[in-house]
């Protein structure tokens, strides 16, 4: 599974970008413009939010899907056995604790814009045929959208009494349009190739995850497909908490995706798969 890493100021960084979500549906991004003291700050002051008691009073709102999401809150798509994480949502409209509002707006901001060019990236270089299948050009499809979400997630050290097969994060493909997903804390992202193999994503600090999402597999009649990935346990004296944060780019809800599901449509249904409707 051979995963790119591009440079965001390579001259052919469009290029291999759009070649690496195509063949493996995963690329790694360095040299871009989210800088590691922004991610360390951040990692930082949302581990004593999840560390403290105060993260209750931010208690998700189901309708809205923003706020606090206790741990165990979620399942992946066809399994019954609840992740080992909690996570928080940040929409543009939606809630943030006042000393951390700064900062997360910010990253928010700075994620959104970098996936933008990158949709722009992949507009220019799918073929033709493809291109024209899709409703409206990729970054058209996030213009006015308030859907995309950044998620702050937090796995904790796992317990010696966690029951056979839990584990932080099943296996599973995202909902959206694509994910960049800012270097986790510790290893343990893995990526699974056509023949059902797994392999470790590496993601050094300073590195970003681009995957592909479901929305995009749709829309682009699978040119980009949605790659089933997870997030395993560690073992031993590696037994430490985790943190990542990716951001989900989610075009607005009456876009087409084909010819029949509109993206809010599809939402809806993944997110009851999922247990958070």
């Amino acid at each position: 599974m051979k995963v790119q890493t591009v440079s965001y100021k390579a001259d052919k960084a469009p290029e291999i970008l759009t070649r690496s979500l195509h063949e493996t549906g995963f690329a790694i991004l360095e040299n871009h413009p989210i800088s590691s003291e922004q991610v360390h700050s951040i990692y930082k002051n949302w581990g004593n939010f999840f560390a403290s008691e105060s993260k209750n009073k931010y208690l998700r709102d189901m309708e809205k899907q923003d706020g606090y999401f206790p741990f165990r809150s979620e399942n992946a798509k066809g399994v019954s056995i609840k992740d080992l994480k909690e996570f928080y949502h940040v929409f543009p409209w939606g809630r943030v604790p006042p000393e951390l509002e700064v900062e997360t707006r910010k990253l928010y901001n700075d994620l959104v814009s970098l996936g933008l060019t990158l949709l722009k990236w992949l507009n220019d270089n799918i073929p033709p045929e493809i291109f024209n299948k899709l409703s409206e050009p990729l970054d058209g499809m996030m213009l006015g959208s308030e859907q995309s979400l950044l998620r702050i997630l937090h796995y904790p050290p796992i317990e010696k009494d966690v029951e056979p097969g839990a584990i932080r994060a099943a296996a599973h493909e995202d909902i959206n349009l694509i994910t960049l997903l800012v270097a986790g804390s510790e290893p343990g992202l893995q990526a699974q190739d056509k023949e059902g193999n797994w392999h470790d994503i590496s993601c050094d600090p300073g590195m970003i995850t681009i995957n592909n999402g479901d929305m995009l597999a749709m829309a682009s009649e699978n040119y980009f497909p949605s790659t089933p990935h997870r997030v395993i346990n560690p073992s031993g004296k590696n037994n430490n908490s985790r943190y990542s944060i990716p951001m989900f780019l989610h075009p607005r809800p009456e876009v087409m995706l084909n010819d029949v599901l509109t993206a809010d449509g599809y939402l809806l249904s993944r997110l009851k798969e999922i247990g958070l409707k």
